[in-house]
């Protein structure tokens, strides 16, 4: 795509409110620009990591630069929020849309390998695309005269499915070690690949990223999961050796052959139950590659037929998923999910299971985590490379599920006909662990036999039950 056809593809994408943002700032004789990912992700196309191009726009989700600072942008506009003045960011809210603003600038060294020791505005947008990252990233879009700056040959670059730093690849990366995952990120999203002496400027400069903070790698990370075929990107991350560096416990499967039953070895299985994990789930794609990571130090082999067994590996996998994530900063509820799905995978139905079996299974489980859990099983069955089907076993275990559920049996303590209080009542006791104690016995009593699941009978059983 040339500079002319680029320019007439945003400028059709310029809505209404836009437009009226952009006078007020020309008719106050200052410069405003479109910047960032919406440029990129419109000349691609596509949807693209920064945001979904067909509700961006709707929602006003603009990044905007200008020469204004912080406090003349202050004046012509009513509703303006400093959310980082710091950085000369304020935020515009005009009819329910948001256009976040931030003045043109160039920043000092970056001593710390993260924020740079000195930021001063600049006077031209030149400047200001002079400081990002990738040139892809470092399109602009003059909004009063409607036309492309192109600096560092962004264009080219994604038209030719390109990833390449600005001016020197080490610098860039010295500037902030996260730029190297996220060089990593956008080949991933965007299926491109990195230029030659960028990739070479990734390996060399590993040591910035001990210089980043954990939830930032966290965010990117998630976005290479998310992508449509996150196995690409974990690739990337292996052979630029980043890896190493943000989860070495991932490559200590590289090369760990499995069974007869297994096309892959440990390493690639993971990467292909991946892919198979549905895109719009991170819990599922976090527990998809992590199901098996611990069979590497649970890996034994039979001497009489030679074949590699994994006794106990799901637990030791939820263990060192959990281990990854506390790491990474994931939240406490990520945490706990994956850590279920992963130390529950292993489950294997038969028609031999009672249904008091399948109402432990669920309880186990848990009702909110069973889809979950099934898409975690059909991804390892996919990655497995020798099973192409679906499930007979696990399509009867969810229409046995679902007739007990029907049923309304109890799998839960909340489930219960009778609750906490009333067992302190019956058994004059207060408030403490003996409580929780009957409330387990009492499920466990339902769970054999849902017919007791009636207050009454409830009731006598707390009555019976021995202190």
């Amino acid at each position: 795509m040339n500079i002319k056809k680029a320019e007439m593809l945003v400028s059709k994408h310029i809505d209404a409110e836009l437009v009226k943002i952009a006078d007020k700032f020309v008719k106050n004789n200052f410069e405003i620009y479109l910047v960032g990912g919406f440029i990129r992700d419109l000349i691609l196309a596509r949807s693209g990591t920064d945001g979904d191009i067909a509700t961006r726009g709707k929602s006003g989700e603009y990044d905007l630069a200008t020469n204004a600072t912080p406090v003349q942008v202050k004046r012509i506009f009513k509703k303006v929020i400093p959310t980082g003045i710091k950085h000369g960011t304020v935020t515009i809210l005009e009819n329910n849309k948001v256009f976040e603003v931030t003045t043109f600038r160039s920043e000092g060294k970056y001593t710390d390998g993260r924020h740079p020791d000195s930021i001063r505005f600049a006077r031209t947008i030149d400047e200001d695309l002079l400081r990002r990252d990738f040139t892809i990233n470092a399109i602009a879009f003059n909004l009063h005269q409607y036309k492309l700056v192109d600096n560092f040959k962004g264009l080219e670059d994604l038209k030719a499915g390109i990833v390449r730093a600005i001016g020197e690849p080490d610098k860039r990366f010295q500037e902030d070690g996260l730029r190297l995952i996220r060089a990593v990120r956008f080949a991933t999203v965007l299926q491109f690949k990195i230029e030659e002496k960028t990739y070479n400027s990734i390996k060399k400069n590993l040591y910035m990223i001990e210089k980043v903070a954990a939830e930032r790698i966290k965010d990117e990370f998630v976005k290479i999961l998310n992508s449509d075929r996150p196995s690409v990107g974990i690739e990337l991350l292996r052979n630029t050796e980043i890896l190493r560096k943000i989860m070495p416990e991932l490559l200590t499967s590289f090369a760990v052959s499995q069974n007869r039953f297994h096309k892959y070895d440990v390493y690639h299985h993971l990467l292909h139950c991946l892919d198979a994990a549905p895109s719009d789930n991170t819990v599922v794609r976090l527990a998809a590659l992590f199901h098996d990571i611990g069979k590497p130090a649970t890996r034994e082999v039979k001497t009489e037929d030679k074949e590699a067994s994994f006794y106990n590996h799901e637990v030791v996998s939820a263990l060192i998923a959990k281990k990854i994530l506390k790491r990474l900063k994931f939240s406490n509820d990520i945490i706990d999910r994956v850590d279920k799905l992963v130390r529950y995978h292993m489950f294997y139905y038969t028609h031999e299971w009672t249904d008091s079996a399948v109402r432990r299974f669920l309880r186990k489980v848990g009702l909110d985590l069973l889809d979950d859990l099934f898409s975690v099983r059909e991804a390892d069955r996919i990655g497995n490379g020798t099973k192409h089907e679906k499930s007979k076993h696990l399509e009867l275990l969810k229409k046995r599920i679902q007739k007990i559920l029907d049923e309304e049996n109890a799998f839960s303590v909340k489930h219960l006909k009778i609750n906490g209080n009333e067992i302190m009542k019956i058994k004059k006791i207060k408030a403490s662990p003996v409580v929780g104690k009957i409330l387990n016995y009492l499920l466990e009593k339902v769970i054999e036999d849902p017919g007791l699941n009636e207050k009454d009978t409830l009731k006598r059983l707390v009555e019976d039950y021995v202190i």
